[in-house]
């Protein structure tokens, strides 16, 4: 708390420049703001938002009471925006000051809050200008959908289409003053024309079907129905070459035509679940066609089955794009296609929508995005539509759908991790905390033998409180009997600590000798030898041995 404190203090007498942003927010601020804010910060490279301070030289400490469940608005910000915040609350004498901290956004890619692109202007927030946002983007290279393409007219594109476009971004930016702007207007505030020059991109949104298959052929996305794996014709085949906007509701219309619904009951709980999440699905599209390289031939080809989605896009995953980090960077390969896509609130958030897609899979139960078959030439993602656990709905049923709304991607495949079971990785062990202080996980030992697992409440809620009982493990004084009877069976050449460990495999060494202490102290065992050579026997100690020895670590 004194680093804090000391930092505070440093921070009071430095300038109020693009890193720090200080609020008095006696009683209250608005959330909104906040995020507004975390978005100016991030894209101007990071800092601080310090709420309790006044904001005029010099600063004095006048103490705040907003957002006193610190968590929860921390949470909220990054479930809005995808950047890790985190918070602090600083008890100074002189009153309670909340700190956010803000990382910078990623290379290349501002950060955007409903399709709009903040930064600071003295005291106000400011949308971003157009050459700023053009810098920003032109840090990770050029952006091949921002061309624009010498042969195409605006005539080329489709009025239905722009429409469509344009009422999607009304409703998203409460802006009506777009309405009454021409087409040629309305195309050059969203960047996708520049003079009489029509972009790449605005053709992959907007164009007809003849433009295309003159200007840019591989600008197709190819469906097929498959009843199974067998070879051969589909089903059913449609081929889209014609501006995204042209066929988007009618592509998952026919995605959804077979879309059947799982029913399952468990005790008083009923659950109707489709096997293609609708938001899961228009999420998975949107990144085909909007991060794949058009510069390849070859279309975006989406295969139905009766369970399973497969969604292949020409190209690799983006420079600095791997399977280790897909849910954490941020690439976009045409950012021209993803910021119109954010401008219309079909794309809720920064980053590349595969959060919500493992989220969708992991509150429904089914199986997570597969990307096997994925390689430098193809982004192949299979979306698995099976329901895998019932229990695993119910336990997300107690936890409320409030508090689940709280919950970031890292909370979420943390509860997944321990349902099943399974060890949670050390990338995601900093949520581990929170969760704990939230109720929705205990943790069992300490040091290297530290275990964790779902709380008790909601296995008993869900009627397995057997499962929470193998999965916390036996009690101690059960564990004292599993090491009294390995004792017993080996009472003439004596129990080593290396045998002790194997009856007791979820503790570690210090935690073993801590339960022989005490059994020593029972009366139960003694102990022969030092360090490693010690032996333990049934009984009590003799006169002639010595009750400390213990094996070393």
């Amino acid at each position: 708390m004194n680093t804090l404190i000391d930092n505070l203090m440093r921070w009071l007498v430095s300038n109020e420049d693009e890193h720090l942003e200080f609020k008095e927010a006696k009683n209250s601020f608005e959330f909104e703001e906040l995020v507004k804010y975390c978005v100016a910060l991030a894209n101007e490279g990071g800092g601080k938002f310090i709420l309790g301070v006044t904001d005029k030289r010099p600063r004095k400490i006048v103490g705040t009471r907003a957002f006193d469940n610190l968590v929860r608005a921390r949470s909220g910000v990054t479930n809005r925006l995808h950047l890790r915040i985190d918070a602090d609350e600083i008890a100074h004498p002189d009153g309670r000051v909340v700190v956010f901290h803000i990382p910078s956004r990623p290379i290349g890619m501002p950060i955007h809050y409903d399709g709009r692109y903040f930064m600071r202007s003295g005291e106000n927030l400011v949308p971003m200008t157009p050459d700023l946002l053009k810098r920003i983007f032109d840090e990770a290279g050029p952006d091949f959908t921002s061309e624009i393409c010498s042969r195409a007219v605006i005539a080329d594109l489709d009025t239905g289409a722009i429409e469509d476009f344009r009422n999607r971004w009304v409703q998203k930016s409460n802006n009506e003053a777009l309405r009454g702007m021409t087409l040629k207007q309305l195309l050059g505030d969203a960047e996708l024309i520049r003079g009489d020059g029509v972009t790449y991109a605005a053709l992959i949104l907007f164009g007809k079907r003849e433009a295309l298959g003159r200007l840019l052929a591989q600008s197709e996305v190819v469906f097929e129905y498959r009843s199974g794996d067998a070879t051969g014709a589909a089903q059913q085949r449609e081929d889209f070459r014609e501006g995204f906007f042209c066929f988007y509701e009618k592509l998952w219309q026919l995605i959804n035509l077979r879309n059947d619904r799982q029913h399952y009951q468990d005790g008083l709980f009923v659950w109707d679940i489709p096997t293609f999440n609708e938001a899961a699905t228009r999420e998975a599209i949107l990144n085909s066609v909007s991060h794949r390289d058009y510069r390849m031939a070859g279309s975006v080809f989406i295969r139905q089955y009766p369970r399973r989605l497969e969604i292949v896009s020409p190209g690799g995953l983006p420079e600095g794009i791997t399977l280790d980090n897909i849910l954490w960077e941020q690439a976009p390969r045409n950012r021209r296609l993803a910021e119109a896509f954010a401008r219309c609130g079909l794309v809720e958030r920064s980053g590349q929508g595969m959060n919500r897609i493992f989220e969708s899979c992991i509150r429904e139960s089914k199986p997570k995005p597969d990307f096997t078959h994925t390689d430098a030439h193809h982004v192949w993602l299979t979306i698995h539509g099976t329901v895998q656990h019932t229990t695993f709905l119910r336990f997300l049923e107690k936890v409320g759908a409030d508090r689940l709304t709280t919950f970031t991607t890292q909370d979420f495949m943390v509860v997944d991790l321990l349902f099943r079971d399974a060890v949670v990785p050390d990338s995601l062990k900093g949520r581990i905390p929170w969760l704990i202080e939230s109720g929705i996980v205990e943790q069992v030992g300490r040091g290297r033998g530290v275990r964790y697992l779902l709380a008790r409440q909601f296995y008993e809620l869900a009627g397995k409180k057997g499962i929470y009982t193998r999965r916390r493990g036996l009690d101690r004084e059960t564990n004292k009997t599993l090491l009294l009877k390995h004792i017993d069976q080996n009472q003439v050449t004596g129990a080593r600590m290396e045998e002790l460990r194997q009856v007791l495999s979820g503790h570690s060494r210090s935690q073993i000798q801590i339960l022989l202490r005490e059994m020593a102290k029972e009366g139960k065992v003694h102990v022969h030898g030092l360090t490693r050579g010690a032996r333990w026997y049934p009984g009590m100690i003799s006169s002639n041995c010595n009750h400390e020895g213990v094996e070393s670590k």
